[in-house]
């Protein structure tokens, strides 16, 4: 029989939410990447930039998002992100979703 990883499992879990609280904390307003970051972080989902960073240009590439250089005070400018219209779309159908599918998995804990 073979052992079941519960690690993967978890990081599975994780990283198929990851797009949805990308897209959540983006929705507050104009961020900065280091920003997303730490905000995962204080929601213990800890991402490190070589995950992030792709993970960015994919949604840019789909539409999702979008990103405006501004200049920083300490250093080269920043990219700031913020969503499309069509981001916005996609995040509030995959809002009603975990909704859904938060709900599911409620009841069968049960």
């Amino acid at each position: 029989m073979k052992e079941i990883n519960i690690e993967k499992t978890k990081t599975e879990m994780r990283r198929g939410m990851l797009e949805y609280c990308i897209l959540l904390i983006i929705s507050k307003g104009s961020v900065y990447a280091t920003d997303i970051l730490n905000k995962l972080k204080e929601a213990n989902l800890i991402v490190v930039e070589g995950t992030l960073y792709p993970l960015l240009s994919r949604l840019r590439s789909e539409g999702l998002l979008d990103y405006e250089w501004e200049e920083s005070r300490s250093g080269p400018p920043r990219k700031y992100y913020t969503l499309t219209a069509r981001g916005k779309e996609n995040l509030s159908e995959l809002k009603a979703t975990w909704k859904s599918l938060s709900a599911s998995v409620s009841t069968l804990m049960n």
